[in-house]
C-alpha cells in the first residue's frame, strides 16, 4: 500500500520531510511519490536488506556502561533520508566556514598575542579554569595559523525553522565514517532515486581529508607520510579509524608504532626498518598524547611527540590545545568571536545560552531547572547533561547542587522543538527528532562535506539522538531542487 503521507502528523513542529496535508518540502518530491508507491512488504525488504549490508561489513560502535564494561553494537540506521534543499544548505556551508575561520583564529590568538581578551570580547577568567587550555603549547605556529582542522559542528532547528548551532566539536570530532557508510547503504536500497534526484556526494570526503592532511606536511614537495593515530581496537570510535585510514590509503597505527628519534621527527616502526612521519590525524585525546609532557603513565601516545610538533617536524591534526575552543561556555561567546575577528555579522545563530559562571544569570538557570537543559562545558556523547522537563526532582536537586559548587562548569539553553525527519516503525514513518553533525575541514582552504552526519533520536519525544544513548542515524541529502 506505500507510505500514506497524508496520516503523517506534522503539528506543532518542523519536519524536514513533509509539509503538512502530506506536501513533501522542495527536493523531497522523488522520495515521497517513491515511498508511497512501495508496498509494505517491498519496504520491510529494504529494511532487512539495509540490517543485513550493516552486519555483513561490520559496522559498529562501542557503548560503555556503568560497570566500566563496553560491547560492540550494530550501527543503528534509518532508511529515510533527511532533505535538505541546495539553496539552504549553501547558507549553512558559509554559515560554518565562518564559524570554523573565526574559532580557528581564535584559538590561534589565545597561543599568542591573546588580543580576544585584553580587548575584553572574552573574560580572562574562562582561560585560566579552562580544562582544555594547554600552556605547552603557548608560542607554537601550526601551518595556514590553523589549529582546529577537522570540526563537527552540530545544529538544530527549532519549530519555527530557524537553524541554530547547538555546540562544537573541535577536539577529535567522529561520525564522518557513518556518514559516508549511510550513503552507501542508502544507494544500495534506493538505486532508482539517485537516479531521479540530483543529490550531492558525500564519497569524496576521504579524498578530501587526505589533500587537507597533506597540505601540512613540514616537507613540502615531497610525498607525505600521513597514519591515523588510534588509542586501539577498545576505543569506541575504532571502526571510524580503521575506516578512514584504508580509505585513505594510509597506515593506522597506534602509540607503540611510533617513536621519536634524535633529531626530534617521528619515525614508523616498519619490516623495513623505520620511516619518517609528517603528518598523524590523532584520534587520542591532548592529555595522553606524550607522557613526556602530560600524563606520564600513558601508553597511548608517543614520548617526545610534543618536542617533535613544536619544532615543525611533524603535524598533528587535530593540534594539541584546540580544544580550548570546545567548551561549552567558550561557544556562548562564538558570535562575539566572528564579530571581532571577520567584522561580520554571525551567518547562523547559536542557540540562546545561559552561562552559570555569572551570578544573574546562574539564579536564572537555578530558577528554571525544570524547564532548560543544563550542560556540562566539556562533555559530550550525550553525558554531563539534564534535560529539565524530562528529569526527575532528585535528578534535577543533584544538577543545581553541581551547579553551585562548580559554576564555570555549566551552562544552560531553554529546550528547543527539535525539528523531525519521517522514521521507519513496523511498516508507518513517524516523526522523530533529529540533529545534524556537518564536518568542516580547514587547512589551505575551508571545505564543508555536503550534509553531514543526520543523527535521529529513535524513541518517541525523545531529543537525545547520540547513539551511546539510544540514537540513530540517517542518510542526509543535499539536492538540487532545479535538477530534481
Amino acid at each position: 500500500m506505500g507510505i500514506r503521507w497524508n496520516d503523517y502528523p506534522v503539528d506543532g513542529v518542523h519536519d524536514e520531510v513533509i509539509l503538512g496535508q502530506g506536501r513533501p518540502r522542495p527536493g523531497a518530491e522523488a522520495l515521497c511519490s517513491y515511498l508511497a508507491s512501495v508496498d509494505d512488504a517491498a519496504l520491510a525488504e529494504r529494511v532487512a536488506s539495509a540490517e543485513m549490508v550493516i552486519r555483513l561489513m561490520g559496522i559498529t560502535f562501542r557503548v560503555y556502561g556503568d560497570d566500566g564494561g563496553s560491547i560492540d553494537r550494530h550501527w543503528p540506521y534509518d532508511l529515510i533520508p533527511r532533505i535538505l534543499p541546495l539553496p539552504e544548505w549553501r547558507r549553512i556551508e558559509a554559515g560554518l566556514k565562518q564559524r570554523a575561520l573565526a574559532l580557528n583564529m581564535f584559538i590561534d590568538d589565545v597561543y599568542h598575542d591573546q588580543r580576544a581578551f585584553a580587548d575584553g570580547i572574552v573574560p580572562r577568567e574562562l582561560l585560566a579554569t579552562s580544562k582544555n587550555f594547554r600552556p605547552e603549547c603557548m608560542g607554537v605556529s601550526p601551518p595556514h595559523g590553523v589549529w582546529a582542522h577537522i570540526c563537527g559542528s552540530d545544529l538544530v532547528r527549532h519549530c519555527d525553522g530557524t537553524v541554530y548551532v547547538l555546540e562544537d566539536n573541535l577536539r577529535v570530532p567522529s561520525g564522518v565514517s557513518y556518514m559516508i557508510e549511510n550513503r552507501q547503504i542508502t544507494k544500495r536500497c534506493f538505486p532508482e532515486l539517485f537516479r531521479r534526484a540530483r543529490i550531492l556526494p558525500v564519497d569524496d570526503y576521504p579524498s578530501q581529508l587526505y589533500a587537507m592532511l597533506a597540505s601540512l606536511s613540514p616537507r613540502p614537495g615531497d610525498l607525505p607520510q600521513i597514519v591515523v593515530l588510534t588509542p586501539g581496537i577498545y576505543n569506541s570510535a575504532y571502526y571510524e579509524h580503521s575506516y578512514l585510514a584504508q580509505r585513505m590509503g594510509v597506515e593506522l597505527v597506534t602509540g607503540a608504532d611510533l617513536f621519536v628519534d634524535e633529531d626530534d621527527c617521528v619515525q614508523m616502526r616498519t619490516i623495513s626498518g623505520p620511516r619518517r612521519v609528517d603528518v598523524i590525524y590523532r584520534r587520542v585525546d591532548d592529555l595522553f598524547l606524550d607522557p613526556e609532557v602530560f600524563h606520564p603513565d600513558s601508553m597511548l601516545g608517543v614520548p617526545g611527540l610534543m618536542r617533535a610538533w613544536r619544532q615543525g617536524k611533524v603535524a598533528l591534526a587535530n593540534a594539541p590545545g584546540a580544544g580550548v575552543a570546545d567548551d561549552k561556555v567558550v561557544y556562548t561567546y562564538a558570535p562575539a568571536l566572528i564579530r571581532y575577528y571577520l567584522d561580520a555579522e554571525p551567518i547562523l545563530p547559536n542557540v540562546p545560552s545561559f552561562r552559570c559562571v555569572y551570578p544573574d544569570e546562574r539564579d536564572h538557570v537555578l530558577a528554571n531547572i525544570d524547564k532548560l537543559v543544563v550542560k556540562a562545558a566539556n562533555e559530550s556523547g550525550g553525558y554531563g547533561l539534564l534535560i529539565g522537563p524530562h528529569a526527575t526532582p532528585a535528578e534535577r536537586d543533584a544538577f543545581a547542587d553541581a551547579v553551585r559548587r562548580d559554576p564555570r562548569n555549566y551552562m544552560a539553553q531553554p529546550m528547543l522543538t527539535l525539528s523531525t525527519v519521517p522514521t521507519i516503525v513496523g511498516n508507518r514513518a513517524v516523526p522523530r527528532h533529529v540533529d545534524l553533525r556537518p564536518f568542516i575541514l580547514s587547512g589551505e582552504s575551508i571545505e564543508v562535506t555536503a550534509g553531514g552526519l543526520t543523527r535521529v533520536a529513535l524513541v518517541e519525544g525523545s531529543t537525545v539522538v547520540n547513539s551511546s544513548q539510544g540514537g540513530g542515524s540517517k542518510d542526509t541529502w543535499v539536492v538540487d531542487v532545479g535538477g530534481a
